[in-house]
This record gives C-alpha cells, structure tokens and sequence, in this order.
C-alpha cells in the first residue's frame, strides 16, 4: 500500500465520520456496525503509515544525518529535530489515523448510548400502560 492510497482512504473515513447520526434506531445500530469496519480498518492503517514513516525516516537520508551527527556538525537535538522532519508528512498521516480510530470508537459508544437510551423509553412506555 502506497502513502498515496492511505491519504485517499483516509480522506474517504473522515468524511464518512463527519455525517449525522441518524434519528432511526434501526440506523444508528448500523452506522455502529459500518463504524466497527472502519475502526478495524484504521487500524490496519494505522501499522502501514507507521512502517512508511519508519521506513523513510531510516532512509540514506536519515543516514546521512546520522553521519553528520557523528562528524560533529549537529547536535542530538538538531538531529533528533531533522529526522523527524524527513518524514513529517508521513507522521501527520500517522497522526491523523489515530484520531480516526479513536472517532471511530467514540462514535460507536455514542451510538450505544442511543440505542439504550431507546432501550430504556420503550421499556418505560411499556411499564406506563
């Protein structure tokens, strides 16, 4: 899987994410369901932008920081500061895929709070009778 792909695809999950809870029950329990998919999903994500980012930081340009450093020219902070620039985007991404998992769980728990809330006034309807 390619940087690219994962950008697109996250893209694709955060607008997903962004719509409306439905009103109908019936909904809400599915929206969870189709969340469940995503949060798997984020998660797969997740390990192929951490390893894309892992890989480019470990890159010859990683080394050739790493060479400098040992020369004398960078102090660790700058080269701790460097390296983790080499792959920022790569990191962002990263970033970004963890809070969509982590949206992904919250929503879930958000939708089965709806659902026993719904739960509780059907059950309550039914004691009113």
């Amino acid at each position: 899987m390619t940087y690219e792909e994962i950008k697109n695809e996250c893209a694709d999950i955060q607008s997903e994410l962004e719509t409306v809870i439905p009103d109908d029950i019936n909904l809400v329990i599915e929206r969870a369901k189709i969340l469940a998919v995503y949060m798997v999903r984020t998660g797969y994500l997740l390990a192929e932008a951490k390893k894309l980012a892992m890989l480019k930081k470990s890159s010859e340009i990683c080394n050739v920081v790493v060479k400098l450093a040992k020369e004398g020219c960078l102090t660790q902070t700058s080269q701790n500061e460097l390296v983790k620039n080499i792959a920022a985007e790569e990191f962002s991404t990263v970033t970004w895929l963890e809070r969509l998992n982590a949206s992904c769980v919250h929503i879930i728990d958000l939708c089965r709070t709806i659902v026993s809330k719904e739960k509780a006034e059907m059950q309550y309807l039914q004691y009113q009778k």
